[in-house]
């Protein structure tokens, strides 16, 4: 089957020039963290921290320490954070109540004759519809891309660690457009507020300018006037989406319908939306090698040993197996051929995070979007795409997917995946009774 892709369509997007040396692939997530403390340390204008949560513990306290002793050293410095709102005035899911981080950065503002302005961004009116999926920190004329948020585990700052990607682009256009985006469409909203301040205004009293700061981000875009278009030389494209069919989501989609001979897809959550699952079958018929990387359930972030209380968000990782073992099974055919590759990754008790794709020997894309229905309809998300046509970048590409590879398995089998039967008991019943109720499709949507 003929993909009805349209070549014109990725050569439309317009993108910065790059040169492979600008990119610096940071191997490790305590690589990452030693890379952030130093560009913090170091800079000289301007640090833009956007994640979805700057968490309190030993890693969120010594990023946070970092940013006031910059502010400090050169008060001229600009300095903001970007977390998402909702996320910054809750506790840890599952944890019972607890004060949420805003509690935590009032109390540093208190302590600092400087300011770190930490703001919240409602993405929805309610979290569970939406959040701030942004990806990409700027330092200066840098962009430290990662789909990391700062925490413990994200940065490997004590036994465990989460997968991710690391990414330092030195492109000052780029830079400025990162920046440029978050000062004209997210600060100046009436709907984001500063969280390390007292008594922020509640959710409820916000809910008008949340609706019309999500539809002002609908009809946003990076500003790529200093880019160009296609021209045969290395490119960086930003992309952002949030709502169904915005671009990024359609960019994700016209990558795979261009793939010729190599596709591989990362993921952490195995919950295809219709559209990416449509063109990765349309890719196995022309005769595409696809390789998928999950993480293995017990690696996701979500999973609770058996033996553990069972907690409902704990199924998680149990449906997303579900969810693997039908498409596995549906291509059993493709993946005995070799045309078909999923690959589990587990590492000891470390966790598994990562997302993107790379398409041929071509298209790199970071992105902080699980290719999940959450994601292409609720959460505002970015990405950036890196266009080589002449293969400069093919050696550390390379390199990136065969150290990411290092901790994987391969499925020969969909016999391999467990069933609801072998899962643990409260896993068992849960998932069961949600069957029965048919809220199974409504939980892969929304989570």
């Amino acid at each position: 089957m003929q993909s009805p892709f349209r070549r014109s369509t990725l050569a439309t997007l317009c993108g910065f020039a790059l040169q492979d040396q600008a990119i610096t692939l940071l191997p490790t997530a305590a690589d990452y963290r030693r890379c952030l403390l130093e560009k913090i340390a170091s800079a000289t204008r301007r640090i833009y921290i956007i994640a979805l949560y700057l968490q309190q513990d030993e890693a969120g306290q010594e990023i946070l320490d970092a940013l006031y002793a910059a502010k400090v050293a050169r008060p001229g410095l600009e300095v903001r954070v970007l977390v998402d709102w909702f996320r910054a005035q809750r506790g840890l899911i599952g944890a019972g109540r607890q004060p949420g981080n805003s509690t935590w950065y009032q109390a540093q503002h208190l302590e600092y004759d400087v300011e770190v302005p930490v703001y919240g961004v409602p993405v929805q009116t309610r979290e569970l519809f939406g959040v701030l999926h942004l990806k990409g920190s700027v330092i200066d004329d840098e962009v430290l891309y990662t789909g990391a948020s700062i925490n413990n585990v994200y940065l490997h700052k004590l036994d465990k660690y989460r997968l991710d990607r690391y990414h330092l682009i030195h492109n000052a256009p780029l830079a400025d457009s990162f920046v440029m985006l978050v000062q004209q469409e997210i600060i100046g909203s009436p709907a984001v507020h500063r969280l390390d301040l007292p008594q922020p205004p509640s959710s409820k009293s916000l809910r008008g300018e949340i609706r019309a700061l999500r539809s002002q981000l609908k009809r946003a875009s990076y500003n790529t006037d200093a880019g160009s278009l296609e021209n045969g030389e290395m490119r960086v494209i930003p992309l952002l989406g949030v709502g169904p069919r915005n671009r990024l989501n359609r960019t994700i989609c016209d990558l795979i319908a261009s793939s010729q001979s190599q596709l591989t897809i990362c993921t952490p959550y195995f919950n295809l939306p219709v559209a990416v699952t449509r063109e990765i079958n349309r890719a196995l018929k022309r005769g595409v090698v696809v390789d998928i990387i999950v993480g293995d359930k017990t690696a996701n972030d979500f999973f609770i040993a058996p033996e553990e209380p069972f907690k409902v968000i704990s199924a998680l990782p149990y449906l997303y197996e579900i969810s693997l073992r039908r498409f596995a099974r549906k291509h059993q055919t493709a993946i005995a051929r070799g045309r078909l590759n999923l690959h589990l990754w587990k590492h000891g008790d470390n966790t598994y995070h990562l997302k993107g794709m790379w398409v041929d020997q071509r298209y790199t894309l970071l992105t902080g979007n699980n290719l999940n229905p959450r994601a292409f309809n609720l959460d505002l998300e970015n990405g950036l795409l890196i266009d080589d046509p002449k293969g400069q970048w093919l050696d550390p590409r390379a390199a990136e997917l065969a150290s990411l590879m290092q901790h994987t398995r391969r499925v020969d089998n969909f016999e391999q995946l467990q069933t609801l039967a072998e899962y643990p008991e409260g896993v068992h019943k849960f998932l069961r009774r949600v069957s029965r109720v048919k809220i199974e499709r409504l939980l892969y949507r929304i989570l």
